[in-house]
């Protein structure tokens, strides 16, 4: 992909976000771009191969939003970028933004890689195909409401083992009473929120509000994975002094 990409913008240059994403797993994905895009510049364009559905009819797309470009499969990937207004998205269906031969086990390097490389030339989005008016959108779980008490999940396991969650730092911003939030992860109490990875007991899971703004479960220098808890576990957070 990325010889396919120099040799249509030899000007590129080419930053590697992630190769960690488990197979498979567009939620996964989404939630690594949605970390990172916010801290590129204008005119970046983010290339995501993400694709169980490659070579089925699943659309290939280009989708341009707050002054950045999105190019991979339209199976939900970028539905991050396509919140609020100021969009636009197209098919990727024009021959001569392709590779000659184009396989159907290697769309990143036939399709999106020749796509993403004109997309940084300049190229105008209406040049690569007709336009999207409905991209397969694929939210990511929110947090909830419970009385006082904000309920959310398990997103996401990131590379040291810590559990990404649906809570959002304005979640807690937005309880009721004054007490110091305290953090239950399935039936386990996990103690109030840490403020720094160094803070949390050695040895057992505690909770912290990581660097993407969301509420991760970590373990000191280990791995929260390792308690068992996954994807869909319940995690609860209350200003009470014990859950």
């Amino acid at each position: 992909m990325k010889g396919v990409i120099l040799g249509i913008c030899p000007a590129a240059r080419l930053i590697d976000l992630t190769h960690d994403v488990p197979p498979y797993d567009v939620a996964a994905a989404q939630l690594a771009l949605e970390a990172a895009v916010p801290y590129f510049p204008r005119g970046t364009v983010h290339l995501a191969v993400v694709d169980p559905g490659v070579g089925s009819a699943r659309r290939p797309l280009l989708v341009e939003a707050h002054g950045q470009r999105f190019v991979g499969p339209d199976n939900g990937i970028f539905t991050f970028a396509l919140d609020g207004g100021g969009w636009s998205a197209v098919v990727l269906e024009s021959p001569a933004l392709q590779l000659a031969t184009v396989g159907r086990t290697f769309h990143g390097r036939d399709v999106f890689a020749p796509a993403a490389a004109h997309a940084a030339r300049g190229l105008g989005v209406s040049a690569f195909g007709s336009a999207v008016t409905d991209p397969v959108r694929t939210p990511l779980p929110r947090a909830r409401r419970d009385g006082a008490d904000v309920v959310g999940e398990v997103v996401a396991t990131d590379h040291f083992g810590n559990l990404v969650t649906s809570i959002r730092a304005e979640d807690l911003d937005a309880m009721d009473g004054t007490g110091p939030p305290v953090v239950g992860l399935g039936t386990a109490n996990l103690g109030p929120l840490r403020p720094a990875y160094a803070e949390g007991p050695p040895g057992r899971p505690a909770a912290i509000i990581g660097s993407s703004g969301r509420l991760e479960v970590f373990v000191r220098e280990g791995s929260a994975a390792a308690t068992g808890a996954a994807r869909g576990t319940s995690v609860r957070v209350s200003r009470r002094s014990a859950l």
